[in-house]
């Protein structure tokens, strides 16, 4: 770790995806290779190519938030607000007299598109003047943050980040860089999304961006596989609450691990395919070793961006080869996407978040449905069964549409 920079540690976890509506049952999921993906239940996908999805199961913002404020927020903001309760819960982070130093920054891809949608599809059959007067509020990118200010009275730095699906790894450096630089003690910071609706699946799907495996909907997310056919979207939320080192051990707070480096790029090639080459992801990649002080065989296991795409999963494991050189092929590398599906903007924090769980626990996730080996994909993705070992650094891997890279590397707290 380059020691001339503020230490900024990890506090506290909080999670709604498609394998758990808490960390702990969402662990359990993940290292036990248990799929979330299944037939889409949020609407009839009839219509569609693609009919399957990653939804989060079983959430109750009515219970969570009560019926008139569940009404006024997008499903992408009551996803936020539900993990980032849990993730402040967890790290028992009193807010009273130090509102001011503490913070909140959600990336998100989409923000409020279903609210958007569906007051379009009201104001057709109705009229303009039926509009909802929550239409503004409820469908912008920064009112997931926003809200998480407002309900926890924090008056620190506050935005959304919007990079596609790069969206939360982005967050979680540029928090990181707020508490370097002193602008806060203390950070709420994750990603959120609620894409499973009829026209984003459509077009996703009208792309040939997403698998088709309706029949083996748990089989469908195969990253790294040569019988890939493409992505599951996926939706949900996750948080993880980063302090200043200074901060966390003056309150006596529980550290899970800390944010050692940060590195974040552009393509500059094309709005949706990666570069060939994976030249943006290679400078996300060295910029966040370069960030964190660290040399490629400091690193122990990468959580990578593994979207199960012909030309993604190509391109990243060309960049870690570029990276890492021959040391390539002894680092673990999986992606969960296999199990949650893609949750595009809100991806790179619960990815984030599973690489804490690793450091924590010495588990690596696998990445199920690995099957038939690609000759372009030939490192190890410990395939399909969790491993044990002893993980002291990880780095986790976020890129979106628009050429959009960022790496975040998190390591074990000494």
């Amino acid at each position: 770790m380059n020691i001339s920079k503020k230490r900024v540690v990890i506090t506290g976890l909080g999670a709604v995806c498609p394998v758990g509506n808490d960390v702990a049952s969402s662990w359990d999921s993940i290292i036990n290779g248990r799929s979330g993906i299944e037939r889409i239940c949020a609407f009839d996908p009839s219509e569609l190519k693609t009919q399957i999805s990653g939804e989060v199961k079983g959430f109750d913002p009515l219970a969570l938030f009560g019926p008139r404020e569940a009404r006024r927020m997008d499903r992408f903001t009551q996803l936020a607000l539900a993990a980032a309760q849990e993730a402040v819960q967890d790290a028992k982070l009193q807010i009273e007299g130090v509102a001011d130093r503490i913070g909140a920054v959600i990336g998100t891809g989409i923000g409020g598109v279903g609210t958007l949608l569906s007051e379009t599809y009201r104001t057709v059959k109705e009229g303009l003047d039926r509009v909802s007067p929550h239409l503004v509020p409820m469908m912008l990118p920064d009112t997931a943050p926003a809200k998480i200010a407002i309900e926890m009275g924090l008056r620190g730095p506050n935005m959304a980040v919007v990079t596609a699906c790069a969206s939360s790894t982005n967050a979680l450096g540029e928090a990181t860089e707020m508490i370097r630089r002193g602008s806060a003690d203390a950070m709420v910071v994750g990603g959120a999304e609620a894409g499973i609706l009829p026209l984003v699946i459509a077009g996703f799907s009208i792309m040939q961006a997403l698998s088709r495996r309706n029949d083996e909907p748990q089989r469908a997310s195969r990253p790294f596989d040569r019988d890939r056919d493409g992505f599951v979207a996926g939706e949900g939320a996750a948080v993880l609450i980063l302090e200043s080192e200074e901060f966390a051990l003056a309150r006596g707070a529980r550290i899970y691990g800390e944010v050692l480096g940060y590195g974040t790029s552009a393509d500059a090639y094309h709005i949706t395919a990666p570069d060939e080459n994976g030249e943006g992801a290679v400078l996300a990649m060295r910029a966040a070793l370069n960030s964190a002080g660290l040399a490629p065989e400091d690193i122990d296991y990468i959580n990578a961006h593994g979207t199960s795409t012909t030309l993604n999963d190509r391109a990243e494991t060309m960049a870690i080869k570029t990276v890492f050189g021959e040391t390539a092929y002894n680092i673990p590398i999986s992606s969960t996407k296999s199990m949650t599906g893609h949750l595009m903007g809100g991806a790179g924090a619960l990815e984030a978040l599973f690489c804490v769980k690793a450091l924590e626990t010495g588990i690596l996730p696998p990445t199920i449905n690995y099957e038939t080996p690609d000759p372009e994909c030939d490192l190890d993705y410990v395939p399909n069964t969790a491993r044990t070992t002893l993980p002291q650094v990880a780095m986790s891997n976020s890129f979106g549409f628009g050429g959009h890279n960022a790496t975040i590397i998190l390591g074990q707290y000494a």
